[in-house]
């Protein structure tokens, strides 16, 4: 009986000493590679890609794509991770994806962060980095995770991933005319002058344009054009978008249109695609919603 006690403790001992020197080895192979990760054997991220879907005046989503590579002889299972979101090393999120991750032994997987950036936040530090004149910008994650199984004497990782990207600024849509044609009972066609401008240094496509026209709280006109319209890069790109009433609304509006400008509100939903011809995954078919408000004051072109 003692001796078979005494062999297993050897066999034990051996497999314990076998996955010391191949954990040992694995760290000098990780130092000697260098890199990001302290030399150490343990869960890692890449920030893959990023990649904006919805811009509106309140807030822009995006969706960032991490690479969780385990270099290690056993998988792991992490029940969450918190994460917070660096642009140019102001914190703009702090959340918590909240799907399990799991990672077979030595195999790799990549999740993808809903992300939700408050406007406000990223419009501050977009006016400083272009204060700066700063044309591209550190994204930065910092996750930490816990494991389900104790991985080298740890079961929480921190774990902080950067890229540098260009900088992306929000086109901004300015309403500078309302040209209303001859108001009729059938028909009134209407042309809405807008400028878009495109801070950013790289040029792009607006598609699959829809936008309504709402006068005094009544949606009097809507339009839309499909057509691939181009803005230009670093400047303000005048549009021209076809819109027809709808019969019976205007007039309905045309008092005030006509006699009350000063006092009667406006409102242009406007949403499109946009498009980029080196096809940057940051912006590719991305949706942009915006809404412009005023007063029919601001404007000199309705037309008896």
């Amino acid at each position: 009986m003692k001796k078979g006690w005494i062999i297993v403790l050897v066999v034990v001992l051996l497999i314990g000493l076998g996955g010391y020197i191949w954990y040992s080895r694995l760290k000098n192979n990780a130092a000697a590679e260098g890199g990001p990760y302290d030399n150490t054997l343990k869960p890692r991220l890449e920030l893959a890609k990023m990649a904006i879907t919805d811009i509106r005046e309140e807030s822009i989503r995006m969706n960032m794509y991490l690479l969780i590579d385990n270099p290690l002889p056993v998988g792991f299972k992490s029940p969450q991770m918190d994460y917070t979101v660096y642009i140019a090393d102001t914190p703009v999120v702090k959340d918590t994806y909240r799907k399990a991750i799991s990672v077979e032994a030595g195999d790799s997987t990549l999740i993808m962060l809903p992300v939700t950036v408050l406007t406000d936040k990223m419009t501050n530090v977009l006016k400083t980095l272009e204060r700066k004149g700063i044309d591209s910008t550190t994204y930065k994650v910092q996750s930490t995770f816990e494991l389900d199984v104790p991985i080298v004497g740890e079961k929480t990782f921190v774990v902080t991933i950067e890229r540098r990207m260009p900088t992306f600024y929000i086109p901004k849509i300015k309403i500078e005319d309302i040209d209303f044609g001859p108001l009729g009972l059938k028909r009134t066609d209407v042309a809405t002058k807008v400028l878009v401008t495109n801070k950013n240094k790289l040029p792009f496509n607006i598609t699959d344009a829809k936008y309504t026209v709402t006068i005094d709280g009544k949606v009097i006109a809507d339009g839309k054009q499909p057509d691939p319209i181009l803005i230009k890069a670093q400047a303000t790109t005048p549009v021209i978008f076809p819109v027809t009433a709808r019969p019976g609304k205007t007039l309905s509006v045309l008092p005030k249109m006509l006699f009350d400008k000063k006092d009667t509100p406006y409102v242009v939903d406007f949403q499109c695609k946009l498009i980029d011809k080196e096809k940057n995954p940051m912006i590719q078919q991305s949706k942009f919603v915006a809404k412009i408000t005023g007063t029919l004051d601001d404007f000199k072109k309705l037309k008896k």
